[in-house]
């Protein structure tokens, strides 16, 4: 089977990022994701991590149960909080499983956490590339951040750690995007910096004002200000939201590949009806899957 690498190398594409369940109800929904979203033949599935290691099990079942499926997992795992021995356990752990492919992270702290993460004996993400390469991971991706990052105390600096990061690494995944712009701008200033690595945008189609609010404060990606007018005018009226989520989401993937991107990666928050109605709008229909 090709690694992500070699599959985001392909071409356009879709991809999908998911949670590992927390409760009965959330593992109904996920199950319920993956069953429609894998018709769509993803290039990958991203499985998130909790930063600390607070979904460690979780994420490691999951990850293993699609390592046997058609659905090509992406695995993160964080530096943040862990021993170097902890992370080569695990890492050994994911290629046992037969997981091959790997998205490399800092980790950061939940908005309700009351303090910060404790570093671990690695202190970047970058250094996690290094000891996942070292391990024998072959496909190894980091995530970027066009917006910026709330930790970082400049722009000036904040690009030279992202252009270090991705040069080391096989791939980059962003924060989700609101504007294509922002993706070029960010591509072009990379480039310029010596990290050639492929970048692959990230989207959320809008559903809930509220989600939306929390997840930009957490990532610290900016919101447009007319499409904030427009969410929130309609805020009680859920459905009104959604369509214009939805609409707005459809734009600016045409736009992103229009501007080059190789592919799509939906942030679908473990929900496929948003995520699969934009897609259908690319042109990206559901086919019946033997999951």
């Amino acid at each position: 089977m090709p690694t992500v690498a070699e599959r985001i190398a392909r071409g356009p594409f879709v991809s999908f990022e998911l949670w590992p369940p927390r409760s009965a109800e959330s593992a109904a929904a996920l199950e319920d994701a993956l069953g429609r979203l894998a018709g769509l033949s993803p290039a990958f599935v991203a499985i998130t991590y909790g930063a600390g290691g607070s979904t460690r099990e979780r994420t490691h079942e999951l990850v293993a149960r699609l390592a046997g499926s058609e659905l090509l997992p992406l695995a993160h795992l964080t530096c943040a909080a862990h021993g170097r021995a902890e992370l080569v356990e695990l890492l050994e752990r994911y290629l046992r499983s037969g997981v091959r492919d790997l998205l490399a992270l800092h980790g950061d702290p939940p908005l309700s956490a009351a303090q910060a993460l404790p570093e671990g004996d690695l202190r970047y993400a970058v250094e996690l590339v290094a000891l996942a390469r070292e391990v024998g991971l072959p496909s190894v991706g980091v995530a970027v951040h066009p917006d910026g990052h709330p930790a970082a105390a400049s722009r000036s600096e904040h690009l030279r750690h992202e252009a270090a990061k991705l040069r080391e690494a096989d791939f980059g995944l962003t924060q989700f995007l609101h504007r294509a712009d922002d993706y070029v701008a960010f591509v072009e200033a990379m480039r310029a910096r010596g990290a050639s690595a492929p970048i692959v945008p990230g989207v959320m189609p809008i559903t809930n004002v509220r989600q939306l609010e929390r997840m930009a404060a957490m990532s610290g990606t900016e919101v447009p200000i007319a499409l904030a007018q427009r969410l929130h005018a309609v805020a009680d009226r859920p459905e009104e939201v959604r369509r214009i989520g939805v609409e707005h989401a459809t734009e600016l993937c045409r736009a992103l590949l229009d501007a080059g991107a190789p592919g799509l990666h939906f942030f679908t928050m473990n929900r496929a009806a948003a995520t699969l109605e934009v897609c259908a709008n690319l042109g990206w229909e559901p086919v019946a899957s033997s999951r």
